[in-house]
């Protein structure tokens, strides 16, 4: 279980490379369901339709919606629109980038599906059989308007008794086999052109707002990833610290004897107390937890920088002071020579 955790979470990166990746996986995986799929139409009057347009759509819309759930930015997207304003406002012209990103990757595989759907057209013909007009085809001239239903609804099922020597049947396949791949390359060159237009149209619109939201999308994925990761560890140190609570209070014997603990927890867990950071109670941590997420720090590290620059300041200070201590004691060094020297 746990090698199955780290692999979902290694897909649930924020790497646009591997969200490509799962992209194409994805993609490949709805051609091999299509190829192996064994395709049986009904050829029932009442059922060709919902059969037939079943199978182009229902697979789509699963497809679609395991794309949203491998992406990882779906949830932080839906966080950061959902979340209290707080300390920081909320930017929907991030949100709408996120989103429209979301969107993009998860409609890759449903698009396929419904491109190889179309160009294949077992699925069309067996869901619009029961439409075509019947006067524009041979044999249908002596027969009543239930029958030819029946015929036609027969078409997908070409070992039928009905139409299996049937010479209409073979032409009504073909016609609609024509309407469906006509359908599908069209829907494929829209979608190439879309795409191009949107490469070479890009650099024509204001480039400066399309890096502010791409660089905050990307932060606002790495800042919840690395909150995530430090409550992590905030959470291991912690409980380590109420184990060993826990066997001090028991007898020496077995905490000496029967655990190895560290030097660092022998000499008071130096390191622990700076993961912690003064947290050292569930209250404080619920505390701390719930204004992360009703007021969310302002993106202004301004404050924090100046408290670093004076210890910076200070360590700098003493290098410096000595060597001019020492070009200044340099020159009375040499004055009291000459004079010992007269």
């Amino acid at each position: 279980m746990d090698r199955f955790r780290m692999i979902f979470q290694y897909f649930q990166s924020n790497s646009e490379s591997v969200m490509n990746g799962i992209c194409g996986l994805l993609a490949l995986a709805s051609v091999k369901m299509y190829t192996s799929f064994d395709f049986n139409c009904p050829c029932l009057p009442k059922y060709n339709m919902a059969y037939g347009l079943g199978i182009m759509c229902l697979p789509p819309m699963a497809l679609f919606l395991c794309g949203l759930i491998l992406n990882r930015q779906s949830l932080v997207m839906l966080e950061e629109w959902k979340r209290p304003t707080g300390g920081r406002k909320k930017d929907l012209a991030i949100i709408r980038y996120m989103c429209s990103s979301i969107m993009q990757r998860a409609m890759i595989a449903p698009v396929i599906w419904i491109i190889v759907t179309l160009l294949d057209g077992k699925c069309f013909v067996c869901a619009f059989s029961g439409s075509v007009d019947p006067e524009k085809f041979v044999g249908f001239a002596n027969i009543t308007p239930t029958q030819t239903q029946l015929l036609l609804s027969k078409v997908p099922c070409k070992d039928d008794e009905l139409v299996k020597n049937n010479p209409a049947r073979k032409a009504i396949s073909r016609y609609l086999k024509c309407w469906s791949q006509a359908l599908g390359w069209s829907v494929l060159l829209i979608l190439i052109v879309v795409a191009f237009l949107a490469r070479s149209l890009r650099p024509c619109f204001n480039q400066a707002a399309f890096l502010q939201t791409r660089y905050w999308s990307n932060y606002i994925d790495i800042e919840q990833k690395i909150f995530d990761e430090t409550c992590c560890e905030h959470a291991r140190d912690f409980a380590h610290k109420c184990i060993l609570h826990f066997f001090e209070s028991m007898q020496q014997e077995i905490k000496l004897q029967r655990f190895n603990v560290p030097r660092e927890e022998a000499n008071g867990g130096e390191g622990e107390d700076d993961h912690l950071r003064g947290i050292t109670d569930q209250e404080q941590m619920n505390e701390l937890l719930k204004s992360w997420y009703y007021s969310k720090p302002p993106l202004d590290v301004s404050q924090a920088t100046q408290r670093q620059q004076p210890a910076g300041r200070e360590r700098l200070s003493a290098p410096w002071a000595d060597s001019l201590s020492n070009r200044g004691n340099a020159p009375q060094k040499a004055k009291t020579s000459r004079q010992t020297d007269v």
